[in-house]
């Protein structure tokens, strides 16, 4: 059998392909490019169909983060010249994710700059939390708010929290490169932590960043060991003013490939398209819906995106659909692990039909 009949027969079968494997899929040449891409397809439509998940991102607080990831136009001595800005007010923040549930969008992901979050940082995402699910009854809730402390997945997820994210972006081996201020087990603590306390994990990676075929598969690999719900997958936008700046390693084609490894190794996770497609995938955006069945809508934290109109067009002219708000997105059995996730996390607060 060759490589990309075994690496659909995994798939299909919720199996761990080798690390060999999953390195032959970053090698092949770009003739067989479309090869790739129809297998992993195969894999990806047994578990989500021809559904695209919508999710729409709020920058709830911008700027002066005292971090420094080098990937990012926000971090500590950052010259990117970004909006900067305080917590907005839970209205505030209830009336942006209004414009992206207008868009179509199933999830809000509210994300603020920093370390993490204080305790009173917390009431305040708990607050907006709480006024978006008044309005918006249907909508998921993600937070993003960096490392978490003890207590604080729990006090989201009481305030309504679906999810939480936090990225663990490269591997082990290279995080070092990338961020000195804090590690990649803190990183991979807050999301054991967000798992623990019952909220949907997610939890992905950013390519580009100068890293090895190893790494990218480095870190696919630990995140299927830590087993997120979601993976969003970033390609480097490489900001002026961040020590990544100039930083264009990624070809199109390179950019399938990594999307087609990951719904190899993760084959029954919502795999998202998140930040830097537009500029990296460029032309060839309709295809990577072959492999991720989740997109941002709109705009992201410190760039610009797609126009939602042309995200819904692309959607429909690739034959692909928009995921209803009554759709469970995730297959069958990660839904009922999740919902025993959720019992573990609320103790006795949920009935046996949640």
């Amino acid at each position: 059998m060759d490589l990309l009949s075994t690496l659909v027969d995994k798939g299909l079968r919720r199996e761990l392909p080798t690390r060999e494997e999953a390195l032959a899929v970053l090698a092949t040449p770009d003739e067989e490019l479309l090869d790739v891409v129809a297998a992993a397809g195969r894999v990806r439509r047994q578990w989500f169909g021809r559904r695209v998940k919508l999710n729409y991102l709020v920058n709830l607080k911008s700027g002066l983060c005292p971090e420094d990831c080098s990937y990012c136009s926000q971090r500590l001595g950052s010259k990117a010249g970004v909006l900067t800005y305080s917590w907005l007010k839970p209205d505030q923040a209830a009336s942006a994710a209004a414009a992206g549930v207008a868009g179509g969008a199933k999830r809000v992901c509210l994300v603020a700059s920093g370390r993490g979050p204080t305790d009173r940082d917390v009431d305040r995402v708990s607050k907006a939390i709480e006024t978006i699910k008044e309005q918006h009854g249907d909508v998921e809730v993600c937070a993003c708010l960096g490392l978490l402390s003890d207590g604080q997945a729990e006090r989201l997820r009481e305030a309504g929290a679906d999810a939480y994210n936090h990225n663990l972006n490269t591997s082990e081996e290279t995080y070092k490169d990338i961020c000195t201020t804090h590690s990649y087990s803190d990183r991979v603590d807050t999301v054991r932590q967000a798992r623990s306390a019952g909220l949907s994990a997610c939890s992905g990676l950013i390519a580009g960043m100068g890293e090895s075929d190893e790494d990218l598969v480095d870190v696919v690999f630990a995140l299927r060991e830590l087993d997120p719900d979601s993976v969003p997958v970033n390609f480097l936008i490489p900001f002026d003013g961040t020590p990544l700046a100039g930083t264009w390693q990624l070809t199109p084609q390179r950019c399938l490939r990594i999307l087609a490894m990951v719904r190899f190794v993760c084959p029954d996770v919502e795999v998202r398209l998140a930040g830097g497609r537009e500029v990296q995938l460029r032309s060839l955006q309709p295809l990577a819906l072959h492999l991720a069945n989740s997109i941002f809508l709109g705009d992201y934290l410190t760039s610009e995106g797609q126009a939602g109109k042309a995200d819904l067009e692309m959607i429909a002219d690739a034959g692909f659909e928009v995921e209803g708000a009554d759709t469970t997105t995730l297959p069958g059995h990660r839904s009922e692990d999740l919902v025993a996730v959720r019992r573990r996390g609320a103790g006795t607060e949920l009935p046996p039909n949640a």
